[in-house]
């Protein structure tokens, strides 16, 4: 007797349920990927738009905040733009471009404020403590990052070669 059963592959559904899955938040970082940097053509179309009307004008302090809030707007853009590229290399979203973004973000949001005189000054120790838990964790992932690149400098050189 011949067992039919044998004969048909095992279908793993947790396979497919993954594979669906990691194809859906590659589809997802696409398109998030794609409206970031339409966003940043906009915003530097709009930076060169705001510099000839800072040649135009005779007082030039209030268009230069403008002017420094566009680019950190352009810049935080590029962080998170960063970080879904890198997504999209090692299938993982890396920490230090998003953490950069936050800290870039944090003290565009302090300028801004202070220039204005919006600023209260429990604000601004809430702004600070946050800040320097960013730092804090931004320079923990650097040295972990860099001992763990010695640990494997290490390893790579004290084992030996394969013949």
């Amino acid at each position: 007797m011949i067992n039919i059963m044998a004969e048909i592959p095992e279908i793993n559904t947790s396979d497919i349920i993954s594979k669906y899955y990691y194809k859906t938040i590659d589809i997802v970082f696409a398109v998030i990927l794609l409206f970031i940097t339409l966003t940043m053509i906009v915003g530097v179309a709009r930076l060169f738009i705001r510099l000839g009307e800072l040649f135009q004008k005779e007082g030039i302090t209030g268009n230069y905040l403008y002017i420094f809030s566009d680019v950190l707007t352009l810049f935080i853009l590029i962080e998170l733009s960063r970080s879904l590229v890198e997504y999209f290399s090692s299938q993982r979203l890396p920490m230090t471009p998003i953490i950069d973004a936050g800290i870039v973000f944090i003290i565009r949001h302090i300028m801004i404020d202070l220039f204005n005189h919006k600023l209260e000054t429990n604000s601004i120790y809430a702004l600070s403590v946050l800040l320097l838990a960013l730092g804090a964790i931004r320079v923990s992932t650097l040295i972990h990052f860099r001992r763990r690149n010695a640990n494997e400098r290490s390893e790579t050189h004290d084992t030996p070669a394969k013949s």
